[in-house]
């Protein structure tokens, strides 16, 4: 468990590094060739990190609202309330509030921004399929995410996303209205020109790869932090088998919260495993079970 928790930690740290090298890459190729100056990915970087603080403050009532979440207390869902209760005193961490969706879906995801703003909302198709260790599998699982910042590290990622995004539309607006240099120095390579131009053309589609890459090392991450918490990663694993042979999808999830959930919400099969928010689950479960 320690190994998977130091490698995932570590393969996240390297695709931020290779993120931030890209957007440093596209910056001097403006500069040097398009003499558009560095000014404009400080632009960029600073309007992206604009929009995503209101993502960040507020993003996490908006995913609860739109999921259908309704906020529960002990009183009402003794069980689930007190699971997650004696998890979050077992981690050392504050008491996230706890939110139920009405749906057969079974599916569970955490957010909020740090450990003093956060929530756990769970499916009421989730508590009745699962037993007292899956369950408790699942929100050690979700807790982890709260635990190991993934939201914020979430947030680091889409201000890069965004701001390589703005730096291409704003690159190709620019070229249309004949903004930038319309000829290269005479000592600058055709080949690296030619080498930018692609770079730009695919940035936006590089960036989001790399995304849903480090959106995947999370979870696993949060596989193996969760299984430490509760010194039984079978439970997850047998969770996580449950989940994926049910067909049931849930229909208030979306695309832009579809990341935050346990398990892909909608129950498709994605185009390839390289565009998907998830690893593959029975990847997950081999990876819990060489855990035990």
């Amino acid at each position: 468990m320690y190994n998977q928790i130091d490698s995932n930690k570590r393969k996240t740290n390297i695709l931020i590094i290779i993120f931030s090298m890209f957007i440093i890459a596209i910056g001097w190729f403006l500069n040097a060739y398009m003499g558009y100056g560095y000014g404009a990915v400080v632009l960029a970087v600073v309007v992206s990190v604009v929009m995503t603080l209101v993502s960040y403050y507020k993003g996490d009532s908006i995913a609860l609202s739109s999921a259908g979440a309704k906020e529960t207390s002990k009183e009402e869902n003794p069980y689930i309330y007190k699971m997650v209760e004696n998890l979050a005193i077992t981690a050392g961490m504050p008491m996230p509030k706890v939110y139920v969706i009405n749906s057969e879906a079974l599916n569970a995801f955490a957010t909020g921004r740090d450990p003093e703003h956060s929530s756990i909302a769970v499916t009421t198709g989730i508590v009745k399929a699962l037993e007292n260790e899956e369950l408790e599998g699942v929100l050690a699982h979700e807790l982890s995410h709260i635990k190991n910042y993934d939201i914020r590290v979430m947030t680091i990622v889409v201000v890069l996303v965004g701001a390589i995004s703005l730096l291409s539309n704003w690159f190709f607006r620019m070229r249309l209205f004949g903004g930038g240099k319309r000829d290269s120095n005479n000592n600058s390579s055709g080949i690296i020109m030619i080498v930018g131009l692609v770079l730009l053309i695919l940035s936006p589609i590089v960036a989001n790869l790399i995304k849903l890459a480090i959106s995947r090392k999370r979870e696993y991450l949060a596989d193996a932090s969760g299984s430490l918490l509760t010194r039984y990663p079978e439970g997850l694993a047998r969770a996580l088998e449950k989940i994926s042979a049910s067909n049931v999808p849930l229909q208030t999830a979306n695309a832009a919260t579809a990341h935050l959930f346990i398990s892909n919400p909608f129950k498709k099969k994605a185009f390839s495993a390289m565009f998907s928010t998830h690893p593959p689950i029975e990847e997950r479960i081999k990876k819990l079970r060489n855990m035990a």
